[in-house]
């Protein structure tokens, strides 16, 4: 399925949440689903299927799901709500689906707890960097040109009601780009409908963002490993044992682009135009559903090491934050972020 096609390199660029299936011993096996998804894949395992549920049942609940989502958020199929409402040139209510609606109100919750560092209104600077749907340019950008393309950034362009689900822009050139919290309300919309057909113990993963539900038989939670944040190898960094939550993890060491020996990443910043420059390579957020915790992942991204972790302290977020120094990388959690195995 094709989606946000051109926000692939951004997903690319985030860190890989690998799901550790071993040390299963004698307990009863998991049904895995594997498929194609958001532009990106999915992984499904599942214990204790009820009997009435069959992996072909499975399978086209799950692409419906993730249809549905596609039909709201796609900034690739001109068909989309988002497409649509993007076309839209007036200052009336624009109708949507509640879909749509939730996941902007989330998203200006997150803008507004982040002082801008999430914005869904970034994809003029996106495109302007090279890193949207158009081919990546290598080039960088000069102050006038970023100046002109911040012009038409900022959350407060865009009102939502969720009764009636209704967008509004205030300013009619504003275009919106879920593509840094799509995937995670994916996952919630994937979970909920695992929920409703009495599936109790399951863990969904798109793209790197994951949400579990139960233990498994037995009795351990699910455990997942964070890749370690260098470009140069594929390991782990941590192994984190949780359930009944959702985890999103932001990072910027693999999908970036270099002129004269200066790297720009792909993660960039709203309020200034420009990619982040500090050292802050690895934010992983832990929150009750997915949605929110990939917004709150790329925000703190953003932020850096400094302002991400006091913001994080204040609002009680459960986050992992892991900081490049000249002594290796250091790691922070703050909040309830559950310990974690070390394997570095």
């Amino acid at each position: 399925m094709e989606w946000f096609s051109g926000s692939l390199k951004k997903f690319t660029g985030l860190l890989i949440l690998t799901l550790i299936l071993g040390g299963c011993g004698g307990e009863s096996k998991p049904v895995q689903l594997k498929g194609k998804a958001l532009g990106t894949t999915y992984s499904i395992v599942i214990y204790d299927l009820p009997n009435n549920l069959s992996p072909e049942t499975l399978n086209n609940g799950i692409e419906q799901v993730v249809g549905k989502v596609n039909s709201a958020m796609s900034l690739f199929k001109p068909e989309s709500e988002l497409s649509q409402f993007n076309d839209y040139k007036g200052s009336d209510w624009f109708p949507v689906s509640k879909e749509l609606a939730e996941v902007v109100k989330t998203a200006k919750e997150i803008n507004k707890m982040t002082d801008g560092a999430f914005d869904i209104t970034i994809a003029p600077l996106v495109n302007l960097w090279g890193f949207g749907h158009d081919k990546q340019t290598d080039i960088v950008p000069n102050d006038a040109e970023i100046k002109e393309k911040l012009s038409n950034v900022g959350s407060t362009f865009v009102e939502v009601s969720t009764n009636p689900p209704e967008l509004k822009k205030l300013k009619p050139t504003i275009t919106i780009d879920l593509a840094a919290i799509a995937k995670g309300y994916c996952v919630d919309a994937v979970s909920n409908w695992l929920t409703s057909q009495k599936i109790k113990t399951f863990m969904v993963e798109i793209g790197g963002e994951i949400r579990t539900k139960g233990k498994k038989p037995n009795g351990e939670p699910w455990r997942i490993a964070v890749e370690k944040p260098v470009s140069i190898e594929r390991a782990v960094q941590a192994v984190i044992a949780f359930t009944d939550k959702a985890m999103a993890t932001s990072g910027d060491y693999r999908n970036y682009f270099e002129v004269d020996g200066k790297r720009y990443s792909h993660i960039l910043d709203p309020t200034t135009g420009r990619p982040i420059t500090h050292t802050l390579v690895s934010v992983s957020v832990m929150a009750n559903t997915c949605a929110r915790a990939d917004a709150l992942a790329t925000g703190l991204t953003v932020l850096g090491p400094k302002r991400g972790i006091k913001l994080a302290k204040k609002n009680n977020l459960s986050a992992f934050f892991i900081v490049k120094t000249a002594d290796g990388l250091v790691e922070t959690a703050t909040g309830n972020f559950p310990k974690h195995e070390k394997l570095n």
